[in-house]
């Protein structure tokens, strides 16, 4: 007969695998190569930046997915209805970027500068970035890599919405 220990081992590991894999599918409708996002005005201290919103699931795991570029006046802008602990990742990704997390108040929370992409599914679990020491955010703002340092982006920044 075996043992309790030998029948929850198989159980832990299938759930494991389980919750790997539901981490890789990305919902279909945010694999479209292109998105209208809704369009708003934030600014960053002094920067005025117009930005896309990513306010619902499908649109915050899409992201900027497949862009190519994104000038240093534009950015996106990730919304959540309450502050939360909030990982980002960058599968299909096609350039680094800066990630900013903001409280409720504009307050910035995390700052990761140079993010890279991740080259592939599998290491989508090696290329997310949460706020550090669990900080809740209620805004996440991804600009180009080097923002952050071109316009002196601190802790001490604060966020202003114009209009999203």
């Amino acid at each position: 007969m075996a043992s309790r220990n030998q029948v929850l081992i198989p159980f832990v590991i299938a759930a494991v695998i389980i919750g790997i894999v539901g981490i890789l599918t990305i919902p279909s409708d945010t694999k479209l190569e292109t998105v209208n996002f809704p369009k708003g005005t934030i600014k960053v201290d002094d920067v005025v930046l117009q930005v896309e919103i990513a306010n619902t699931d499908a649109a915050r795991t899409r992201g900027l997915m497949f862009q190519k570029e994104l000038p240093f006046d534009k950015g996106m802008i990730f919304v959540f209805d309450n502050e939360e602990v909030v990982p980002m990742w960058m599968l299909n990704m096609q350039f680094p970027l800066d990630l900013i997390w903001f409280d409720s108040n504009g307050d910035v929370v995390h700052i990761v500068k140079n993010a890279e992409p991740c080259k592939s599914a599998l290491e989508t679990a090696s290329c997310t970035f949460q706020n550090a020491g669990n900080k809740q955010a209620r805004y996440v703002l991804e600009v180009t890599a080097g923002f952050v340092d071109k316009f002196n982006i601190t802790e001490k920044s604060r966020l202003q919405i114009i209009s999203i």
